[in-house]
């Protein structure tokens, strides 16, 4: 199954400010950003089309065209807790230092590990893997994607942030 991972345009978030599973809103370049995705999708034809509930990807599905995509949480982006809406820069809690030390298995903000959000991400991707589909297209955010990749072998855990995932890429995976 071809699956068409597209993340959502730039958001109305003041930059260095942590927002993962906040539902914030698009940014106001959002009609030029989102009709370079537009145009990409143009003639692709997919068996289904799911999003991320958050805002900043259904708005991106519905200019794209697909009016109705599933909104699944699983493809959300990684809960930070406490720290959603604070500048990265302004964090106080003593747990930002171990989180940055085992991103992996730590609670950002005490909320949600990336392994808790890469098995999320999977529980997802197998059902895609059950449901007969032969393409699909998800909009979703940048730490799914990572995990997604990881999921279809592209990276291993180690490698899972050593590229970014820019704001309306869109990467094809095979799973």
């Amino acid at each position: 199954m071809d699956v068409f991972l597209i993340r959502h345009t730039r958001t109305a978030v003041v930059p260095g400010t942590c927002y993962g599973n906040s539902d914030v809103d698009v940014a106001g370049s959002f009609p030029e950003e989102a009709e370079r995705v537009r145009v990409r999708l143009e003639g692709e034809r997919f068996d289904a089309i799911y999003s991320s509930p958050l805002q900043r990807c259904r708005k991106l599905a519905v200019y794209c065209g697909y009016e109705n995509p599933v909104l699944d949480d699983r493809l959300k982006e990684l809960n930070f807790g406490s720290w959603e809406g604070q500048r990265w820069d302004e964090i106080q809690d003593p747990r930002l230092r171990e989180w940055y030390d085992d991103w992996l298995s730590i609670p950002a903000g005490g909320a949600e590990s990336f392994l808790e959000q890469y098995n999320r991400v999977s529980a997802f991707l197998d059902d895609l893997k059950d449901s007969g589909y032969r393409k699909v297209c998800v909009f979703t955010h940048g730490g799914t994607i990572r995990a997604a990749l990881i999921y279809a072998g592209k990276y291993n855990f180690n490698q899972a942030f050593t590229d970014d995932v820019d704001y309306g890429t869109q990467i094809r995976i095979t799973i």
